[in-house]
Protein backbone atom coordinates (compact mmCIF):
# COMPACT_ATOMS: atom_id res chain seq x y z
CA UNK A 1 0.00 0.00 0.00
CA UNK A 2 1.05 3.68 -0.54
CA UNK A 3 -0.15 6.60 0.80
CA UNK A 4 -1.05 10.24 -1.57
CA UNK A 5 1.28 11.63 0.98
CA UNK A 6 4.10 9.24 -0.44
CA UNK A 7 4.24 10.33 -3.68
CA UNK A 8 7.48 10.92 -5.84
CA UNK A 9 7.93 11.04 -10.11
CA UNK A 10 7.57 7.79 -11.56
CA UNK A 11 5.63 5.89 -8.63
CA UNK A 12 3.37 3.57 -9.86
CA UNK A 13 0.15 2.85 -8.06
CA UNK A 14 -3.59 1.49 -8.91
CA UNK A 15 -6.95 3.39 -8.83
CA UNK A 16 -10.19 2.65 -10.11
CA UNK A 17 -8.50 -0.35 -12.06
CA UNK A 18 -6.14 1.52 -13.67
CA UNK A 19 -2.27 1.23 -13.57
CA UNK A 20 -1.63 5.05 -12.97
CA UNK A 21 2.15 7.20 -12.67
CA UNK A 22 2.94 10.16 -10.90
CA UNK A 23 4.19 12.56 -14.03
CA UNK A 24 4.32 15.45 -10.97
CA UNK A 25 3.03 16.53 -7.49
CA UNK A 26 3.25 18.84 -5.23
CA UNK A 27 2.41 18.95 -1.48
CA UNK A 28 0.18 21.98 -0.17
CA UNK A 29 -0.70 23.20 2.80
CA UNK A 30 -2.82 25.82 2.39
CA UNK A 31 -3.27 28.63 5.55
CA UNK A 32 -7.12 27.53 5.75
CA UNK A 33 -8.30 24.13 5.55
CA UNK A 34 -6.63 20.91 5.27
CA UNK A 35 -2.87 19.51 3.10
CA UNK A 36 -3.71 17.72 0.45
CA UNK A 37 -2.09 16.40 -2.82
CA UNK A 38 -1.91 17.78 -6.37
CA UNK A 39 -0.51 15.34 -8.72
CA UNK A 40 -0.21 15.00 -12.09
CA UNK A 41 -0.29 11.36 -13.10
CA UNK A 42 -0.66 9.36 -16.40
CA UNK A 43 -2.46 6.36 -17.69
CA UNK A 44 0.18 4.08 -18.22
CA UNK A 45 -1.80 1.56 -20.21
CA UNK A 46 -3.69 4.61 -22.65
CA UNK A 47 -1.47 7.37 -22.06
CA UNK A 48 -3.78 9.51 -21.01
CA UNK A 49 -2.78 12.17 -18.41
CA UNK A 50 -4.82 13.97 -15.66
CA UNK A 51 -4.80 16.03 -12.80
CA UNK A 52 -6.65 15.03 -9.27
CA UNK A 53 -5.85 16.18 -5.72
CA UNK A 54 -5.70 13.66 -3.18
CA UNK A 55 -5.86 13.47 0.72
CA UNK A 56 -2.22 13.18 2.01
CA UNK A 57 -3.62 9.82 3.95
CA UNK A 58 -5.49 8.31 0.70
CA UNK A 59 -4.20 5.05 0.27
CA UNK A 60 -3.85 2.89 -3.05
CA UNK A 61 -2.44 -0.42 -4.18
CA UNK A 62 1.50 0.09 -5.40
CA UNK A 63 1.64 -1.40 -9.12
CA UNK A 64 4.71 -3.00 -10.81
CA UNK A 65 5.21 -2.76 -14.39
CA UNK A 66 7.86 -4.75 -15.36
CA UNK A 67 9.73 -3.90 -18.30
CA UNK A 68 12.12 -6.64 -20.22
CA UNK A 69 14.06 -6.44 -23.39
CA UNK A 70 13.56 -8.98 -25.63
CA UNK A 71 14.55 -9.54 -29.04
CA UNK A 72 11.95 -9.02 -31.78
CA UNK A 73 11.85 -12.19 -34.04
CA UNK A 74 8.98 -12.29 -36.61
CA UNK A 75 5.41 -11.89 -37.20
CA UNK A 76 2.09 -14.08 -38.17
CA UNK A 77 -0.89 -12.71 -38.96
CA UNK A 78 -1.38 -9.88 -36.28
CA UNK A 79 0.67 -11.94 -33.55
CA UNK A 80 4.09 -10.24 -33.38
CA UNK A 81 7.36 -12.87 -31.44
CA UNK A 82 9.67 -11.86 -29.05
CA UNK A 83 12.65 -14.18 -28.13
CA UNK A 84 13.55 -13.87 -24.56
CA UNK A 85 17.16 -13.61 -24.47
CA UNK A 86 17.89 -15.92 -21.50
CA UNK A 87 15.31 -18.66 -21.79
CA UNK A 88 14.79 -17.89 -25.63
CA UNK A 89 11.12 -18.64 -25.00
CA UNK A 90 9.27 -16.79 -27.93
CA UNK A 91 6.47 -14.30 -26.27
CA UNK A 92 3.26 -13.23 -28.65
CA UNK A 93 2.07 -10.04 -28.92
CA UNK A 94 -0.66 -9.07 -29.92
CA UNK A 95 -0.66 -6.31 -32.94
CA UNK A 96 -2.68 -3.57 -31.45
CA UNK A 97 -0.27 -2.97 -28.63
CA UNK A 98 2.07 -2.25 -30.90
CA UNK A 99 2.71 2.02 -31.63
CA UNK A 100 3.21 3.71 -34.74
CA UNK A 101 7.37 3.73 -34.64
CA UNK A 102 7.47 -0.10 -34.72
CA UNK A 103 7.28 0.37 -38.24
CA UNK A 104 10.77 1.07 -37.92
CA UNK A 105 12.00 -2.53 -36.15
CA UNK A 106 13.18 -4.92 -38.05
CA UNK A 107 14.07 -8.65 -37.18
CA UNK A 108 16.81 -9.15 -34.48
CA UNK A 109 16.18 -5.64 -33.15
CA UNK A 110 15.92 -5.75 -29.53
CA UNK A 111 12.89 -3.80 -27.84
CA UNK A 112 11.56 -3.24 -24.15
CA UNK A 113 8.17 -4.94 -23.44
CA UNK A 114 6.00 -2.96 -20.54
CA UNK A 115 3.72 -5.53 -19.10
CA UNK A 116 1.45 -5.18 -16.16
CA UNK A 117 0.35 -8.48 -14.46
CA UNK A 118 1.53 -10.52 -16.90
CA UNK A 119 -0.01 -8.45 -19.98
CA UNK A 120 1.64 -6.57 -22.19
CA UNK A 121 0.56 -3.10 -22.79
CA UNK A 122 3.10 -1.72 -24.60
CA UNK A 123 6.26 -2.29 -26.78
CA UNK A 124 8.65 0.32 -27.34
CA UNK A 125 11.18 0.06 -29.98
CA UNK A 126 14.98 1.30 -29.83
CA UNK A 127 15.58 4.84 -30.05
CA UNK A 128 17.73 4.86 -32.68
CA UNK A 129 18.04 2.70 -35.58
CA UNK A 130 19.98 2.30 -38.83
CA UNK A 131 18.32 0.99 -42.07
CA UNK A 132 19.07 1.02 -45.44
CA UNK A 133 17.35 2.87 -47.83
CA UNK A 134 15.30 0.63 -50.51
CA UNK A 135 13.34 2.86 -52.47
CA UNK A 136 13.72 6.76 -53.42
CA UNK A 137 14.33 9.85 -56.28
CA UNK A 138 17.59 10.21 -57.84
CA UNK A 139 18.92 13.43 -56.62
CA UNK A 140 19.58 16.67 -58.33
CA UNK A 141 23.48 17.88 -58.33
CA UNK A 142 23.13 21.86 -57.43
CA UNK A 143 20.09 21.66 -55.30
CA UNK A 144 21.40 21.76 -51.91
CA UNK A 145 20.63 25.13 -51.13
CA UNK A 146 17.68 25.01 -49.77
CA UNK A 147 16.44 22.32 -46.77
CA UNK A 148 14.68 20.22 -49.13
CA UNK A 149 13.75 17.19 -48.64
CA UNK A 150 11.96 13.92 -50.73
CA UNK A 151 10.83 10.76 -49.84
CA UNK A 152 12.15 7.43 -48.99
CA UNK A 153 11.58 3.66 -48.32
CA UNK A 154 13.39 2.08 -45.63
CA UNK A 155 13.88 -1.87 -45.82
CA UNK A 156 11.42 -2.04 -43.36
CA UNK A 157 8.95 -0.78 -45.76
CA UNK A 158 8.20 2.62 -43.57
CA UNK A 159 8.34 6.32 -45.32
CA UNK A 160 10.30 8.98 -44.22
CA UNK A 161 11.63 12.22 -45.48
CA UNK A 162 15.01 12.51 -46.17
CA UNK A 163 17.65 14.99 -47.75
CA UNK A 164 17.98 14.87 -51.73
CA UNK A 165 21.57 13.73 -52.10
CA UNK A 166 20.76 10.21 -50.19
CA UNK A 167 20.83 7.45 -52.52
CA UNK A 168 19.50 4.34 -52.81
CA UNK A 169 21.49 1.55 -50.65
CA UNK A 170 22.88 4.04 -48.30
CA UNK A 171 22.68 2.89 -44.66
CA UNK A 172 20.88 5.76 -42.82
CA UNK A 173 20.10 6.56 -39.19
CA UNK A 174 16.84 7.19 -37.80
CA UNK A 175 14.95 8.42 -34.65
CA UNK A 176 12.23 6.40 -33.62
CA UNK A 177 10.26 8.59 -31.53
CA UNK A 178 9.66 11.04 -34.31
CA UNK A 179 10.19 9.46 -37.62
CA UNK A 180 12.99 12.31 -38.74
CA UNK A 181 16.16 11.30 -40.63
CA UNK A 182 19.75 11.67 -38.61
CA UNK A 183 22.41 11.68 -40.58
CA UNK A 184 23.85 8.24 -42.43
CA UNK A 185 24.91 5.52 -40.47
CA UNK A 186 28.55 4.86 -39.29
Amino acid sequence: MITAGDFRNGVTFEMDGQVMQVVEFQHVKPGKGAAFVRTKMKNVITGAVTETSFNPTAKFESATVDRQTMEYSYNDGNLYYFMNPETYELEPVDGSVLSDNFKFVKENMECTIYSYKGKVFNVEPPFFVDLVVTETDPGFAGNTATNATKPATVETGAEIKVPLFIEEGEKIQIDTRTGEYLGRAK
